[in-house]
């Protein structure tokens, strides 16, 4: 009889430990955000191009350099720290510091037209040899309503020059956001149209075959009117947090395309 009860109780004992979960392992947790991983355990992150570490250098004027976010940061605090949570490490690279965060490294300069901007990185490419580049320029042009007709052969001239200097990079190419200026957003749609044109023909031609993804910030998730701040061609905090949401998944495309390569030694 007591050898019955003692089985019993340690019957007892072993399913009251089962059911308050001290026997069992914790399941894991899930993220409902596609952009990231999908459960919390880092080491399953492995990054993008099996964790190649992303030399960065964005590149473009006053956008770029993130003016009128409030930590001055832009869009590049929120993208870096998803690319380091995902598993690569990452250097942000350029002449022109801006931000509250370390690494505050970039290549904008505000108010600065395509040509400016191409001039700064024909001596900033060769300088950092980035591996990666994330191009949002012309903004200003079509403010500034200079020449839009011919600006995307300036941008192609400009583009052509990054693959010279940097024979590694792969360019994130993305188009411009919306614009409250009635005549800035006509010329923002022509732009973007020959953005669109010249990113095709960069990796359509056998003799470009260039490493560019086009990423479209009018699309859904892009930046709205909504997230634009007072000037009406900036974007907010929320607005450039969603840049970044879209410079993240043209990154997931690079790496889809087996695109990203070890960066150059400097």
């Amino acid at each position: 009889m007591l050898a019955t009860k003692s089985l019993f109780w340690c019957i007892v004992a072993c399913v009251s430990q089962v059911a308050t979960g001290l026997a069992l392992p914790k399941p894991w947790t899930f993220n409902n955000n596609p952009l990231l991983p999908r459960h919390t355990d880092k080491a399953e992150a492995k990054g993008f191009g099996n964790g190649v570490s992303l030399r960065i250098m964005p590149l473009g004027a006053s956008i770029t350099y993130g003016y009128k976010s409030t930590d001055g940061n832009g869009y590049r605090k929120v993208l870096m720290e998803r690319l380091v949570a995902y598993g690569n490490q990452v250097d942000m690279v350029g002449d022109h510091p801006n931000g509250t965060m370390k690494d505050n490294a970039t290549e904008g300069w505000p108010s600065y037209v395509i040509d400016q901007v191409h001039e700064k990185a024909k001596t900033a490419v060769p300088e950092f040899k980035p591996n990666l580049i994330l191009v949002n320029v012309g903004t200003n042009d079509c403010r500034d309503n200079a020449s839009v007709g011919e600006a995307g052969g300036r941008l192609a001239s400009m583009l052509d020059d990054l693959y010279v200097e940097s024979a590694e990079a792969t360019v994130i190419l993305s188009t411009l956001i919306v614009n409250r200026d009635a005549a800035t957003r006509r010329n923002v749609l022509d732009f973007n149209a020959q953005l669109k044109d010249v990113a095709s023909s960069f990796r359509s031609d056998s003799k470009k075959n260039k490493r560019l993804v086009l990423v479209d910030m009018q699309a859904d998730g892009g930046p709205t009117l909504d997230d634009l701040s007072d000037d009406g061609t900036h974007p907010t905090d929320a607005g450039y947090r969603k840049m970044a949401d879209v410079w993240f998944d043209g990154i997931r495309e690079a790496d889809r395309q087996r695109y990203l390569q070890q960066a150059e030694a400097l």
